[in-house]
């Protein structure tokens, strides 16, 4: 297993609030490994195929899911833009408090919103 995928599977983790009881049942479930050290290419694709397909993906009831959470960060990022700055963003479009009130479709529309703002922008690379 790479640095690179144990990154991943950490930083899913903590996106999914997943406790460490949790994590390490879902590794032996899913995976048949005690430790993430230990997962093969392949049981590393059935962990990740796993947590994006069940309920711990999804970060609230209104259905946000970690991709998109992801994304935004990504685009928020790449905009350049502060934690305060897309805060506000959503705030005037949404009338939400963060990234995680959005529901699914809000995020959706964030997304679009933000992707045009990247495209527009001549000193922003592309996504």
């Amino acid at each position: 297993m790479d640095r690179k995928n144990l990154a991943t599977i950490h930083i899913v983790k903590r996106e999914l609030g997943l406790s460490d009881e949790e994590y390490r049942d879902i590794l032996r479930r899913e995976a048949g490994v005690e430790s993430a050290k230990d997962l093969t290419d392949e049981s590393f694709r059935r962990l990740m195929r796993f947590m994006v397909r069940s309920r711990y993906y999804r970060l609230n009831r209104n259905g946000l899911t970690l991709r998109q959470k992801l994304y935004i960060d990504h685009l928020q990022q790449t905009l350049g833009w502060t934690d305060e700055h897309l805060a506000n963003f959503l705030h005037k479009y949404f009338k939400r408090e963060g990234v995680k009130a959005l529901t699914r479709a809000e995020a959706s529309k964030t997304i679009l919103a933000l992707e045009h703002m990247v495209r527009q922008h001549p000193t922003v690379p592309a996504p």
